[in-house]
């Protein structure tokens, strides 16, 4: 076997361990080798990066924090080994993720979005960025317990705007019965 099958072999296995559902050890090596890519160009000054999760599959360029989380998510896009659109310019293992001349498309009789490969990065003094999976998790976990706070806030507003109605109708019906002459307006619910 050619050692372009052990290339990045992380991207082809699964990305959560099935016993613990937490990132395992090889893919976040994995990501944490990516991200340092990525924060080496400089595109990544502003934040927003193209995403190479298994959805996005570099289609989208969204917010960083949202490129880990897809990451963590989903997994990377399994054919996606040579990372081209995020500057890498090492073609010495091959791929099949590689763009063919033929399939990128032309503007003006040149070849759009290969001007990039042809210039080296200089490498950042800053180390690679690594996200401890427990911090991750914890602030996945941060998020989904504000969402699940905000839901019991409002089932409690609910429940309050309900127990109202029931006291407005309750006081109107002793209104009816003390005053039976009397014509009370009909207000529908909004």
């Amino acid at each position: 076997m050619s050692s372009s099958n052990y290339f990045r072999s992380w991207i082809d296995r699964p990305h959560l361990d099935p016993n613990t559902r937490l990132l395992t050890e090889e893919y976040q090596r994995g990501i944490t080798e990516f991200m340092g890519l990525v924060h080496r160009q400089p595109e990544a000054k502003t934040g927003m990066l193209r995403c190479p999760c298994s959805n996005c599959k570099n289609r989208k360029v969204i917010k960083e924090w949202d490129v880990w989380t897809h990451l963590y998510l989903s997994g990377f896009t399994r054919s996606y080994k040579i990372w081209y659109h995020h500057g890498e310019t090492d073609y010495e293992h091959g791929s099949t993720s590689e763009p063919q001349p033929a399939s990128v498309p032309k503007k003006k009789g040149r070849l759009v979005g290969l001007g990039r490969r042809s210039r080296s990065a200089a490498p950042s003094s800053a180390p690679p960025p690594y996200v401890d999976p427990e911090v991750l998790t914890a602030q996945l976990k941060d998020k989904d317990d504000r969402i699940s706070a905000l839901e019991t806030q409002m089932a409690a507003q609910q429940a309050g705007y309900e127990t109202q109605k029931r006291l407005n109708e309750q006081m109107m019906e002793m209104m009816k019965g003390m005053y039976p002459n009397e014509v009370f307006p009909n207000i529908q619910d909004p």
